[in-house]
């Protein structure tokens, strides 16, 4: 069974926004310094924030959750051979690669966004062709105008892609909205899964939390949309679609399957015995969760587990692969699942 680390990251770097259309390069971020003011603290503790990315007159930290103990051109995929490297030092037979600039809002504009994802997705197209396979990557669409969709999934599918980016608030909208059923209903049919990440893509919730560490400005939302497509019932709706939730923990499970009992009993319905089984729900732990007391209620087949390559905050732990297996905090053979098949389940690998 391979390794698969179900939560990875590249690092956006101008080379990024060459793959571009021609006519869209005029919407493509660009970098600032901070040459005065106030120092800000980056994930690490230890550095300073210099550089932001201006995208539609907003500022985006572009340096502020750098993981140092990675090499700078293995995160930035500037040089994929030592990428792959460092992924055979890690025991990582393949990565599933998620972005960091669109973790924050970055436009309210379709055009705009249409280009960015657009963009975006063929650099990773061109990542997964130079890997040899190894380099997965979760594709963009441009929620602001869903009627490209198809045309984006497609190719993206085509090229190495695994499953679908979306963020716990989207578009400004919350992501049991009906606005997004197209969208799920085209991944259900690519057999590409719909992957929460730890984001928001509201220039309202984010500005509301704008000194927010990221617990409430992006996990919350995150764990809260995962609330809100079992409460009313979505994943019923697409019974063949699969759904991940990343880089939130799963410390949150057990409170919210309660919860979810309590308030379905209180409407005359019962909530399933494996409530993720049930809807096709992926969560990805860490090796820091309380992983017996987790697999009690979401059984042992519906968790991942990722690294967080590339960042440095507090999902990140390079060597999650490898202690999972060796703490001894759960069986050799859940170790196994959450290690390689339940996240080749996840994303169709």
């Amino acid at each position: 069974m391979r390794t698969i680390d179900a939560d990875a990251h590249v690092l956006e770097t101008p080379y990024t926004w060459e793959f571009m259309d021609e006519a869209d390069r005029k919407y493509a971020p660009m970098i600032v310094a901070q040459t005065s003011g106030a120092s800000i603290a980056a994930n690490d503790g230890k550095n300073s924030q210099k550089e932001f990315w201006i995208s539609d007159g907003r500022l985006i930290p572009k340096d502020k959750n750098v993981g140092n103990n990675t090499p700078e051109a293995a995160r930035e995929m500037r040089d994929i051979a030592a990428r792959l490297k460092h992924m055979d030092e890690l025991n990582i037979d393949v990565q599933v690669l998620y972005p960091t600039f669109f973790i924050w809002p970055y436009t309210q504009k379709a055009l705009v966004q249409q280009a960015l994802v657009k963009g975006y997705n063929r650099w990773l197209a061109e990542i997964w062709k130079k890997s040899g396979g190894r380099l997965r990557w979760v594709a963009m669409v441009s929620t602001y105008d869903l009627s490209t969709a198809r045309a984006e999934l497609s190719f993206a599918r085509d090229n190495g892609a695994c499953g679908v980016y979306m963020r716990g608030l989207e578009a400004d909208r919350k992501p049991s909205d009906p606005y997004f059923f197209s969208l799920y209903a085209i991944a259900e049919e690519m057999n590409l899964p719909i992957c929460f990440h730890s984001a928001a893509g509201s220039y309202t919730h984010h500005d509301f939390f704008i000194d927010d560490s990221g617990f409430n400005k992006f996990k919350l939302s995150t764990i809260g949309g995962f609330h809100m497509l079992v409460m009313e019932g979505v994943p019923q709706m697409f019974p063949k679609l699969r759904w991940g939730f990343v880089e939130v923990s799963a410390q949150w499970l057990p409170y919210m399957l309660n919860d979810l009992a309590l308030r379905f009993k209180r409407r005359g319905r019962r909530l399933p015995a494996n409530p993720l089984a049930a809807n096709n729900i992926y969560v990805a732990c860490q090796v820091t969760d309380d992983l017996p007391a987790i697999l009690r209620v979401a059984g042992e087949d519906n968790l991942v587990v990722g690294t967080d390559y590339g960042h440095h905050d507090t999902s990140t732990e390079i060597e999650a692969l490898r202690l999972l297996k060796s703490d001894g905090k759960i069986t050799p053979a859940a170790a196994d699942k959450i290690l390689g098949a339940n996240a080749k389940a996840l994303y169709g690998i």
